[in-house]
């Protein structure tokens, strides 16, 4: 039967303890690690979240809690109070490795079964067990550490903002469904019959609400959700760290935030970052990365090849030049050797995933090989190679489409994917940039409208402003992204804070003034009285953590995360609920469609 502590309280954490603690008397609780039973001599590593130390077991202690110690196996949760002295094996790899706790007084204070996989260290199992298993797999040092650090971040942003004059003010978790964009979570009211709450995607239009009242410097550390796929990167449900300022313009809310992230990464890895950060509009980000969200870490830049084969007489890249798009082109310098055909075909196929209908490529190595060449003329090959910069040894790698949105895709996901395969990332400092000048819409073929690029209250270039009805292709925002190692961390921009301009921008995207004045009424009308111009953005805390510390899946830097169905494994959520609780809701559930 476990024990209790009875008033044997902790005076110090596990991974505490060092030479200068010796001949003290202290009291420890936490996990058996491990024990080591050596006849005479019983060694128990106990581990709590700040390390392990050992705890030691000789003929100097009692019947009674050798007995204990030797019953204790992997989890069992111990209190341990004893002397603090050196140990004679030291352990130069464990921080606590110079002392060893003499135990005096066990108590067990919680037996445990075998655990389905081993607490240590980036221990080697599915995902799938570790999040049936959360409550064990969160007790492993690395994920620990993860979480600590998450803790810390939130700090840092706290003692930040407060410093530089900003009120932390919560907004409301249950609210008005106003989709764009992503689809809301909906929470059914039983007060309205029929009527529905949303979870928010963000506290976007609160948050512009609090300029209007006054608070001219707003911050949160806000829940979010979104009911959309989920990838690596994204959770149904997320933190931002998010900030609003009045009076301000595009440059003033982009040096707010490069002071978080510089503190961020004195505090949290001590790196200095130093301000101001480059910045690269969006059309050039396309151009070079073919991506919003460029990794500067490694080169294999993109080159536009258009004007050395607008008048080829290949049909493939003939008819993407002819068809508005373009051809373009990568080198992965000095991987001839390194990617076979088989590799070089394999490729083909993978970009096929991003739109490209293939993969042109020339390899430079020994016997030049090349499945474009021969449909060219001398002259174009020169000019390609030229272009590319091509030496012996390299690969070149072309795709060419009608659509430029196709090209680019497929070229940033392909240098990327390279260099990460192939090691060519330097990790030894990160890459941090803005990226501005976004277009203010994109147009969706699914919609068969357009779209806006960030959100519909972002301010158009005021140059452009002219064009939203005319041209809204060529529209540009007062919007801006941080990038850091090829993640979008944070974003954000001016806001609209005119009535007619904000009516307008809605009138384009599809609205008409009574389906404006349903879903954003209140908005508008609050801007009726005196809006000040304002900004700001937001940080996907866990995208950021991840960031910090180079982890690719944001599941490791959330507690209790959900998997790619958005179910939690450990709790089996979602779940059935009692058709009474359906009922009082006014909601009754459709018959499951015929699997016959």
């Amino acid at each position: 039967m476990a024990e209790f502590l009875n008033g044997m309280k902790r005076t110090h954490y596990c991974g505490e303890l060092r030479a200068a603690d010796i001949g003290k008397t202290v009291t420890l609780c936490g996990w058996v690690q491990r024990q080591r039973d050596l006849g005479q001599l019983i060694f128990i590593d106990l581990r709590d979240r700040t390390g392990l130390v050992q705890l030691a077991f000789d003929d100097a202690t009692g019947r009674d809690v050798f007995d204990k110690a030797f019953s204790a196996r992997a989890e069992y949760v111990l209190a341990a109070a004893g002397t603090v002295r050196e140990r004679s094996s030291k352990n130069p790899d464990l921080p606590t490795g110079d002392i060893e706790l003499e135990v005096r007084e066990l108590r067990v204070l919680a037996k445990s079964e075998t655990p389905p996989f081993a607490i240590e260290e980036q221990s080697p199992v599915q995902k799938e067990t570790r999040l049936r298993y959360r409550y064990l797999d969160l007790r492993r040092p690395d994920m620990q550490r993860t979480l600590v650090a998450r803790h810390r971040l939130v700090k840092v942003a706290h003692d930040y903002f407060d410093e530089n004059g900003f009120l932390e003010i919560e907004t409301p978790d249950l609210i008005k469904s106003t989709p764009e964009g992503a689809r809301d979570y909906l929470v059914p009211s039983r007060v309205f019959p029929g009527k529905f709450f949303a979870l928010p995607q963000s506290p976007q239009l609160y948050k512009q609400l609090l300029m209007i009242s006054g608070f001219d410097r707003y911050m949160q550390i806000a829940r979010c959700f979104r009911d959309e796929d989920l990838r690596a990167d994204r959770q149904p449900e997320f933190t931002q760290i998010d900030f609003e300022m009045s009076f301000v313009e595009q440059d003033d809310v982009m040096a707010i935030g490069e002071g978080f992230i510089r503190d961020a990464y004195k505090k949290m890895l001590d790196i200095d970052i130093p301000l101001p950060l480059p910045r690269m509009t969006w059309r050039e980000a396309m151009d070079r990365f073919g991506s919003d969200k460029p990794d500067l870490r490694f080169g294999m830049e993109l080159a536009d090849l258009t004007g050395d084969l607008r008048s080829t007489g290949f049909r493939v890249f003939k008819g993407a030049i002819e068809g508005g798009g373009s051809v373009r082109g990568i080198n992965a310098k000095g991987l001839a050797e390194k990617l076979s055909r088989k590799e070089l075909d394999k490729l083909g196929e993978w970009v096929k995933t991003y739109g490209a209908k293939g993969l042109a490529w020339t390899r430079l190595a020994g016997t030049e090989t090349s499945s474009y060449e021969k449909f060219l003329s001398p002259e174009e090959s020169a000019a390609v190679r030229r272009t590319l910069g091509a030496e012996p040894g390299d690969v070149l790698f072309l795709v060419a489409s009608g659509e430029n949105s196709t090209v680019y895709a497929s070229l940033g996901a392909l240098r990327c994917q390279l260099a990460r395969r192939f090691g060519l990332i330097d990790k030894s400092k990160p890459g941090i940039l803005w990226v501005t000048d976004f277009p203010m819409f994109e147009y969706s073929r699914e919609e068969g409208r357009w779209m806006a690029m960030h959100h519909p209250f972002t301010m158009p270039n005021p140059e452009d402003i002219g064009k939203i009805k005319t041209d809204p292709g060529s529209v540009r925002s007062i919007a801006y992204d941080m990038v850091i190692n090829g993640y979008e961390a944070g974003g954000g921009s001016i806001r609209i804070h005119d009535t007619e301009l904000q009516q307008q921008m809605l009138e384009a995207l599809g609205f008409s003034p009574e389906q404006a004045r349903e879903r954003f009424g209140f908005l508008l009308n609050a801007l009726k009285y005196g809006a000040p111009p304002h900004g700001g953005m937001a940080w996907g805390l866990e995208r950021l953590v991840m960031v910090l510390m180079d982890i690719e899946d944001m599941r490791d830097v959330i507690a209790f995360p959900k998997v790619a169905s958005s179910a939690d494994l450990m709790s089996e959520a979602p779940g059935n609920v009692d058709g009474d609780q359906l009922t009082e809701l006014g909601i009754g559930l459709l018959p499951e469609p015929n699997q016959n």
